[in-house]
């Protein structure tokens, strides 16, 4: 007897996940692993969001919160957006929720039609895939190489658009590979959306301020104000203030789009932790100091990994612009065999070769629509960093047959 519909046949479980559990178990079996599979920041919540916290429950603010998120949570987002993006949104166009990928669920639910299709840019965090396909939509990826800089370009989102395309979703600073579009680039894809009124867009923001090399960031609607409308800005607290265990997620777009989403979320979890609430309103209003140390701390670690990478026979790595990802070719390594005699065919291959012989846990880049390439998270210590690049670099030397 089976107890999972049929929708659920074609989605797997979360990449990173699952490799992260697996180096769990690893450990528990007293083996020595690195789990470089989850993209969660190794800091800690701030002081001051903490203390907003606790002095919400002191105030009992413990009871249910309305669904679409506390009024100052909302006004929060609000602010943030006038302050950091030059996005004026009213209070009944934001929605809160329990994290970003519940606002993606939302917005998905509640537009979809079966057959729709979703416009995504591959590589892609693996859940986007699987929430279309849960829902009964169409996920189209487009293949974006690396040597395009993981970026979609207007002639292939020009050649995507079909009568059935509903959403392109589009990430930036991108999880897994960090690219980050130029203000060009994105009013670009969007004077070809401009002429496709159906197509909605979802910018997911929640890396924007992991960014790196003195870049700026730009929101898709505020480059393409004309576009706003048909636009979801999605964001949260949990990259930028280490807050992934809170989980809240915030979206604002067009209050009938946001409307039909807090009807969705009435059903499924009603609203987010008014605790957690507090704590993210304080994130967004406080002081943004230790946002700011947090992002330099992350690329001098992105730093240490291009350069580590650089010497490594069979890897490439350009620098990402943005976000704790280091998404690794390893074409070099396809067809190379381990000291066992074992043929390495796929990333997936690589991934496990680097999990047993190195105790390095990464996800292979077919977890996000993209090969042959793994993900470490660079959202760990250096001194973590380069202990995990010199098991990589001694388990590479031990492969006989290295294409490159």
């Amino acid at each position: 007897m089976s107890f999972a519909s049929s929708r659920l046949a074609q989605v797997k479980p979360s990449a990173s996940a699952w490799v992260s559990q697996a180096a769990k178990e690893a450990r528990a079996r007293g083996e020595d692993v690195i789990d470089l599979g989850l993209g969660e920041p190794d800091f800690d919540t701030p002081d001051h969001i903490k203390e907003a916290a606790h002095q919400a429950a002191l105030r009992g603010e413990t009871k249910y919160p309305p669904t679409n998120g506390t009024l100052a949570m909302r006004q929060a987002v609000v602010d943030k957006f006038k302050r950091e993006n030059a996005l004026d949104y009213a209070l009944d166009e934001v929605i809160v929720s329990n994290g970003a990928k519940q606002v993606l669920f939302n917005a998905f639910i509640a537009t979809l039609e079966p057959g729709d299709e979703v416009l995504l840019c591959a590589p892609y965090f693996g859940q986007y895939k699987d929430i279309v396909l849960i829902l009964g939509g169409v996920p189209v990826p487009l293949e974006c190489p690396a040597e395009a800089g993981f970026r979609l370009t207007p002639d292939q989102l020009q050649g995507a658009i079909t009568p059935k395309t509903r959403w392109l979703l589009l990430n930036q600073p991108s999880n897994p590979s960090g690219a980050v579009y130029s203000d060009a680039e994105i009013t670009a894809l969007g004077d070809v959306l401009a002429d496709h009124e159906r197509v909605l867009v979802l910018s997911d923001e929640i890396y924007e301020h992991i960014l790196f090399d003195g870049r700026v960031f730009r929101s898709f609607a505020a480059l393409c104000p004309g576009l706003k409308d048909r636009t979801l800005t999605v964001n949260g607290v949990s990259k930028a203030y280490a807050m992934t265990g809170w989980r809240i997620g915030y979206g604002a777009g067009h209050k009938e789009l946001i409307a039909a989403m807090t009807k969705v979320q009435s059903q499924i979890s009603s609203g987010a932790c008014s605790i957690a609430q507090a704590a993210a309103a304080a994130a967004l209003n406080g002081p943004q100091d230790e946002v700011r140390n947090f992002c330099r701390a992350f690329e001098a670690r992105r730093d240490l990994v291009v350069a580590r990478v650089a010497q490594i026979p069979g890897l490439t790595l350009d620098a990402p612009g943005g976000a704790f990802y280091g998404l690794i070719g390893c074409a070099g390594l396809i067809g190379a065999k381990t000291p066992q005699g074992d043929t390495i065919e796929t990333d997936t291959d690589v991934t496990a070769y680097l999990l047993k012989a190195a105790g390095v846990a990464a996800v292979p880049g077919s977890a996000y629509g993209l090969s042959p390439f793994f993900r470490i998270s660079t959202a760990a210590s250096e001194e973590v960093l380069n202990d995990a690049m010199d098991r990589i670099e001694r388990a590479v030397s031990d492969l006989k047959g290295l294409t490159s």
